[in-house]
């Protein structure tokens, strides 16, 4: 039976593959993001290459007034980020408004007894690095609270996920100094919604980070501290 599925950031390289992953499946989509005509493109486009329902939802994540209200949903997926020098912004996006909207939906699946919702966090948030610890801090905030959200939600028949990816090939990593090891986003989008139907509580994505971060959080402070990473 086809799902019901909100994708909040769909514009986003890796929400893009998330969505043509959980169309492929058959599933319906609400595509929510801020940029109109983006928005209606990738809907177009994959309802002529998968034939399901996508209804495109215009929606800024910094007015929360206007965030979708959305009823006969199966699931939600946070797929918004921000990684830029406003410190204000960086949190808000990354986390503030992030748990407003997941409480919110959070609510609506236990009023509804079933559902799933996942999160795009990122490994920026396993240890604080001098290059990005704000976008960090902010991710690890959201890591903590998605841990909880599964912990509470557990018994009431909902699953929440976490994905920490690592580089991706996207907008808003383009350019950015450092990068190896960069996936695709199709890629991504694939490994995610084959967690969700498995119902992984955390996704490293690809999955040779888990091991990565597992290395760099061993490193010891004192050590940790005069590396440039």
């Amino acid at each position: 039976m086809a799902r019901n599925i909100l994708i909040l950031g769909a514009t986003s390289g890796i929400a893009r593959g998330i969505a043509e992953a959980f169309a492929k499946k058959g599933d319906n989509l609400y595509l929510a993001a801020r940029d109109e005509f983006e928005l209606n493109r990738i809907s177009v486009d994959i309802v002529i290459k998968y034939n399901v329902k996508v209804t495109p939802v215009v929606f800024d994540i910094e007015n929360y007034a206007e965030f979708p209200k959305i009823d006969n949903l199966d699931g939600v997926l946070f797929a918004i980020g921000y990684m830029g020098h406003d410190v204000e912004k960086v949190m808000k996006i990354n986390f503030t408004e992030a748990v407003k909207l997941l409480n919110y939906y959070a609510d609506y699946f236990v009023v509804q007894k079933s559902g799933f919702m996942v999160g795009i966090s990122s490994v920026a948030g396993d240890r604080g690095r001098q290059s990005n610890y704000m976008y960090g801090a902010a991710k690890a905030g959201l890591s903590t609270y998605l841990a909880g959200l599964r912990n509470k939600l557990f018994k009431q028949n909902i699953h929440v996920m976490t994905v920490k990816p690592g580089f991706v090939d996207t907008q808003m990593t383009f350019g950015l100094p450092g990068m190896f090891l960069v996936a695709d986003p199709n890629k991504v989008g694939t490994k995610i919604v084959a967690a969700v139907d498995k119902k992984t509580n955390v996704l490293y994505v690809p999955w040779f980070w888990r091991y990565i971060m597992l290395i760099i959080k061993s490193i010891p402070e004192f050590m940790f501290k005069r590396m440039k990473l």
